[in-house]
């Protein structure tokens, strides 16, 4: 719960250090990583992978979303490594996503163009997440 909390808090900074501003009703994902990495690969190798090819490509496929790759520095999330994504609405969300967490229509579509990323990634290392979705009131 302390490392959720954290990661909001970091999402409200990273509003205001970007100049994005963040409205009522904007969804909110506060990601924590699980990151595997393969044999002589380093999180340094993973985090420019990731950055560079991964989310470009997600936010290329995913009109207005936003996704910022984050590392706890202080407290329980110290060296922990987590993702925000600033969504829309919970509405533009489920253009992606079924209510029980399987890929619309739209959703397989994307999922389809990023899986070449996907497969590279899997060259680095891999990722698992828990999440919490939040609305902005």
């Amino acid at each position: 719960m302390k490392k959720l909390v954290l990661l909001f808090a970091i999402i409200l900074m990273t509003g205001f250090a970007f100049g994005q501003t963040m409205q009522k009703g904007n969804l909110v994902e506060t990601h924590v990583l699980t990151v595997t990495l393969q044999p002589g690969k380093t999180m340094d190798h993973f985090t420019k992978f990731f950055k560079a090819k991964y989310v470009t490509t997600f936010e290329k496929n995913h009109p207005g979303w936003k996704i910022y790759l984050v590392k706890g520095v202080k407290g329980d999330t110290k060296d922990s490594f987590g993702l925000l994504y600033i969504i829309k609405s919970q509405k533009e969300k489920e253009k992606y996503y079924n209510a029980d967490g399987s890929d619309s229509k739209l959703g397989k579509s994307t999922a389809e163009k990023m899986k070449q990323v996907e497969e590279d990634m899997l060259k680095v290392g891999s990722m698992k997440t828990t999440y919490t979705s939040w609305v902005l009131l």
